[in-house]
């Protein structure tokens, strides 16, 4: 008999141990932890797309709103701090004006779990946070917002209560009638809130951070990261400018892309495919010349001309006029990537501050070059005249790019 009840004890004891033993406890806590904070981040999203609802004008009817004991109001308020309406009839319009949401208290065990929420994902919310003796304490920050008294008796705020808190400018009968844009005239993109600034309702992108990483700029009106053409490089040969990973890359076309004799492959940059174009420094000899001059003329065509004894350099090509027959040296944009026109990096000469020119030797040498007839070539202390392709450094000044036509002409602001 007393083996018998001996082992019953056993049993109990082991039963009592597996279903109270520190690891099951354990298991426990961190599932109730997180079951918590998954109920409390609903309750802040809840509040927030409410809040944002009332700011563009439209209405928001989850469940969540009645679960939470969730409200959202304008509360309007005259120069000595008392509430009045949100009207701007006559010469009664707001001093201040206010959308309020709020949640019903939370339990006071929930609120440093309640903050933890609001310090990571609504840090940067600023009027966002937990109502406690008069103030809304946000998350991520030390700083206290004083709500106003007559809010709080008019909202029945109490402590615990998630509150968000937005100010906005009530505009006056005049601008309304001036033409002033209703809430129904504009319609904002997704990410933006609609809001009154300036006279006017405007789109307002919902904390967009406007540094662009790479070779992007902030384009204001796409409210968008955007391709700066400022920084496209100078791409030699076949290459052409592509956008690599947000970066201007010179990049070779595709090896599948064969083009016919006297054709070159060129990136169409709105269909963003390779396409067979003309080969542009192919010259077309004219038949009407059988024999060059093989002196090089330099100056403009006239009753005397005066001939240089020295043929073209290695950065120049020739060329005919069909009328004359006579032949002048030029530019050759391909010959930059060669190491006797420039011995330097190519890839290097790029950016806002870097670009290449050719040295012109004198102005009767300009007057031949029909790529640079509309513009005004510099021949100072500053540009080089060595008949060569060279790199302009600006330093930490910029290209004027209304000023210059790279690689033919280059001019600092």
């Amino acid at each position: 008999m007393n083996i018998f009840i001996m082992i019953l004890v056993a049993l109990f004891m082991a039963g009592y141990y597996m279903m109270d033993s520190p690891s099951q406890q354990v298991l426990d806590h961190d599932t109730e932890y997180a079951v918590t904070l998954s109920d409390l981040r609903t309750v802040a999203q809840c509040a927030t797309a409410l809040h944002n609802a009332q700011i563009n004008g439209l209405e928001f009817t989850d469940t969540c709103v009645d679960t939470y004991g969730i409200t959202s109001r304008f509360v309007c308020l005259d120069s000595r701090y008392k509430i009045m309406s949100c009207s701007a009839e006559g010469t009664k319009k707001p001093a201040f004006s206010y959308i309020v949401t709020v949640s019903a208290p939370l339990e006071s065990d929930d609120h440093n779990d309640i903050m933890e929420i609001l310090e990571k994902y609504y840090s940067e919310s600023g009027t966002f946070g937990l109502f406690q003796d008069g103030k809304i304490m946000s998350g991520g920050t030390s700083n206290k917002r004083i709500v106003p008294a007559a809010i709080v008796q008019e909202m029945k705020m109490t402590d615990g209560q998630l509150v968000y808190f937005t100010q906005y400018e009530v505009p006056d009968m005049g601008t309304q009638i001036g033409g002033a844009a209703t809430v129904a005239d504009v319609v904002c993109p997704v990410g933006t809130a609609k809001t009154y600034r300036f006279g006017r309702w405007q789109c307002i992108p919902y904390n967009v951070k406007i540094d662009c990483g790479g070779d992007l700029i902030w384009d204001s009106d796409l409210y968008a990261c955007v391709a700066d053409e400022t920084r496209r490089p100078l791409c030699a040969g076949i290459q052409t400018a592509v956008m690599v990973d947000d970066v201007w890359e010179c990049v070779s076309p595709f090896p599948d892309r064969v083009c016919p004799a006297k054709m070159i492959a060129r990136l169409n940059y709105n269909t963003m495919e390779w396409e067979c174009v003309a080969d542009p420094t192919i010259e077309t000899t004219s038949k009407k010349c059988s024999n060059f001059i093989g002196n090089v003329v330099y100056g403009a065509l006239g009753t005397t001309l005066r001939i240089q004894h020295t043929s073209c350099t290695d950065c120049e090509r020739m060329i005919t006029d069909p009328e004359t027959c006579a032949t002048t040296c030029v530019p050759d944009p391909t010959k930059v990537t060669d190491s006797r026109c420039y011995p330097g990096v190519v890839d290097e000469c790029s950016g806002p501050s870097r670009a290449f020119y050719f040295g012109f030797p004198n102005r009767t040498y300009v007057s031949g070059v029909t790529d640079v007839s509309d513009i005004a070539v510099p021949l100072d202390a500053s540009h080089s005249q060595n008949r060569k392709f060279n790199c302009l450094d600006c330093g930490a000044g910029e290209i004027d790019a209304s000023r210059s036509r790279p690689p033919f002409v280059a001019v600092c602001k």
